[in-house]
């Protein structure tokens, strides 16, 4: 996961260590972020992600990923490796930007890759110049990831009110997988207009047109 903001970045290439934790109350977040010294970087922002594999899936099936994203108007293209996830969630991520995520989208395809799965979300981003902080709106409720050092992590979670019980070391398409379970949706992404109509294709158009992107 990287920054996306105009002022802070994360390199390229690096070691990605973060947790996520469930939130009641985005806002109180918002002000508890701001009563512990960071600032916010990027305000909320629509979020459109597509995870790529091959016939069979052998990159989920070896716990990897390979992620385009557009993030506002910016689009970049991740892959990251299987990692391990105890106490946090630790893996390589390997991240560029691209000029144009439609055409690669059309490369991928021709290469024999496909969309596996689709998920959406409104992100807002927060730093305190050693780590940050980012909270989502999905379309299965509001999830805040903390990334950084392993003892700044703890040092964040602990000022904003988050037990260690409390942390979640799943992707997002695993959370999806255990909501899904919860809920007994039929949904196939976790995209607002999937989420909202279940029985609609995955492809179509949102409402409000944010689920366009990638499709």
């Amino acid at each position: 996961m990287c920054v996306c903001g105009r002022f802070y970045t994360f390199p390229a290439m690096a070691q990605e260590v973060e947790i996520k934790f469930l939130v009641k109350d985005a806002k109180a977040l918002a002000r508890r972020l701001r009563a512990s010294g960071f600032q916010m970087v990027t305000r909320r922002t629509h979020e459109m992600n597509v995870l790529y594999d091959l016939p069979g899936n052998p990159l989920r099936q070896r716990g990897e990923i390979l992620r385009l994203r557009k993030y506002g108007s910016r689009w970049t293209f991740t892959h990251k490796s299987k990692g391990t996830a105890r106490r946090y969630k630790s893996r390589r991520e390997l991240e560029t930007e691209v000029a144009d995520g439609a055409s690669l989208d059309g490369i991928l395809r021709a290469l024999g890759f496909a969309p596996s799965f689709r998920y959406e979300k409104f992100r807002s981003e927060w730093t305190d110049e050693r780590g940050h902080v980012v909270i989502d709106q999905t379309p299965i409720g509001v999830v805040a990831e903390i990334e950084g050092p392993p003892r700044w992590i703890d040092r964040t979670a602990k000022l904003l009110g988050v037990a260690r019980d409390s942390y979640i070391t799943l992707s997002y398409g695993a959370l999806f997988d255990e909501w899904k379970r919860h809920t007994g949706s039929s949904a196939e992404e976790m995209t607002f207009a999937a989420v909202r109509h279940p029985e609609r294709s995955p492809n179509e158009r949102s409402e409000r047109g944010q689920a366009k992107n990638l499709q």
